[in-house]
């Protein structure tokens, strides 16, 4: 079966492609970005790249980013520090598999969408939160703001966001290579799969993340900053 995380294999640009994308030159994510005030972007920058040295240790970190960011690499260093992991995106397939739905990123998203539209935004939060259990659990794919309000309701200020952000340019050249059945192939498919996700409140999850993590650079520059900032949140 797939994961739902993404490979992090390292992108050939740097930080001058992170606002190189999809609409008009401009990342989806910038646009994003611009769109909020003076002092949400102060806090973004401050945030970048890694945890203040006052981050405390957390039981719940939820890890966000658009398709092909690199959130599974992050997944692979938090394991190595001893977070046990959850899968949103795994609640998601087993309901597609029980339904007999083919796992492409289509149907899987078409379905996941429909039952957002049909139980509320929140929908796939709610069927994850029985699976976390314990301490240190990472949740990985937080897509929208409704879906943070239920974890933020349950966990309260023992939960952090850590988003992880690549270009568009990179994310698709990632996709491209790993080849796995869910991503979208084509760049029309990409696009489409950026916007879908970007409805639900994934662009603003992001940027008002906790920590975000750039990963434009080489994949042991990425493999530090994650291993940084997650081992400040377990502590």
């Amino acid at each position: 079966m797939p994961k739902s995380g993404d490979g992090g294999t390292p992108g050939p640009h740097g930080g001058h492609d992170a606002v190189v994308g999809l609409v008009n030159g401009r990342s989806l994510l910038q646009s994003r970005i611009d769109g909020a005030s003076g002092d949400a972007v102060s806090s973004l920058k401050k945030r970048l790249s890694w945890a203040s040295d006052s981050t405390r240790p957390v039981r719940v970190v939820c890890l966000t980013g658009m398709p092909g960011c690199g959130k599974e690499e992050a997944l692979a260093v938090a394991q190595t520090l001893g977070f046990s992991v959850v899968r949103m995106g795994d609640v998601v397939r087993e309901e597609a598999l029980r339904r007999g739905l083919p796992i492409t990123d289509a149907t899987v998203g078409g379905m996941a969408n429909a039952e957002r539209q049909v139980h509320g935004m929140g929908i796939w939060a709610e069927r994850t939160l029985p699976r976390i259990q314990g301490e240190r659990v990472l949740v990985d794919g937080l897509r929208g703001r409704a879906e943070l309000e239920i974890f933020r309701e349950a966990f309260g200020a023992d939960l952090s966001v850590v988003a992880v952000h690549a270009s568009p340019k990179t994310r698709h050249e990632r996709m491209l290579r790993r080849r796995r059945t869910d991503d979208a192939g084509s760049i029309e498919a990409f696009h489409a799969r950026d916007l879908r996700e970007l409805s639900w409140g994934l662009g603003d999850v992001i940027a008002t993340a906790d920590v975000m993590l750039v990963n434009e650079g080489t994949l042991e520059d990425f493999r530090r900053q994650a291993r940084a900032a997650l081992g400040r949140l377990h502590g």
